[in-house]
């Protein structure tokens, strides 16, 4: 399959049709980017990284009953997708309080939680992709409401899979975004990616950040950190 007409271009990502109107080629880039796009550098080889390790994800949770986007790997930064409209509705499982969720309710990083928690950010960049609850996202028309229950139901079922698969490797699954789409035959699926960019990963012994809080924090050893993580799920 080959890569035709550029569609799009985000912070991470470009986004390629093809021959066949139903699949589009993503292709992973080794920017980085935080808060909202104010801190902008390179991650080297974090493109290839990314796309090789979703790919493993997005395979483990369609195993798990959870539908995604993935269809085919394609080379080390590309991947055959199912074309799909993105909802718009950023949806953040938390485990453990960390990031701007400690920020903002002023509660300390690494409290465990008895039980996971979601919340759904409003996917608009010129907003600054604001918290929004169920009442504003039906209001807006983002979704309907059985398409938000279906989501949260997948959320939660990627969290049980993701959390006890990570532990087996030594890491705690801390957070993570996702993102759904619809199909064009309007089947709700799993879609953009599962990777340090998007999920914090910390070390179960040392409590050590192997995610992207290493670049938004100027931590060091940002690279060093997703080699980690790539290097525990490929053994």
């Amino acid at each position: 399959m080959e890569k035709l007409d550029q569609l799009y271009e985000g912070k991470a990502k470009k986004v390629y049709a093809t021959a066949d109107e139903n699949l589009l080629i993503v292709s992973y880039k080794d920017d980085a980017t935080a808060f909202n796009g104010l801190k902008k550098g390179t991650i080297v080889g974090k493109g290839v990284i990314n796309n090789k390790m979703s790919n493993m994800m997005m395979q483990l949770l369609e195993k798990k009953g959870v539908p995604t986007h993935y269809v085919q790997q394609l080379s080390d930064r590309d991947t055959l997708v199912k074309k799909v409209s993105i909802v718009p509705l950023e949806v953040i499982i938390r485990n453990v309080s960390a990031g701007s969720f400690s920020k903002r309710y002023g509660v300390a990083e690494g409290i465990t939680f008895d039980e996971p928690t979601i919340e759904f950010s409003y996917k608009n960049d010129e907003l600054g992709d604001p918290l929004i609850n169920e009442y504003h996202a039906l209001a807006l028309k983002l979704a309907t409401k059985e398409e938000i229950e279906l989501i949260k139901t997948y959320a939660f079922r990627v969290n049980e899979v993701l959390k006890e698969y990570f532990l087996s490797l030594g890491v705690k699954l801390i957070d993570f975004k996702l993102e759904f789409g619809k199909t064009t035959d309007g089947k709700i699926v799993l879609a953009d990616e599962i990777s340090p960019d998007t999920c914090r990963f910390w070390d179960a012994v040392t409590n050590e950040k192997l995610d992207k809080d290493r670049f938004r924090r100027d931590l060091g050893g940002v690279e060093a950190a997703y080699e980690e993580i790539f290097r525990r799920i490929s053994k």
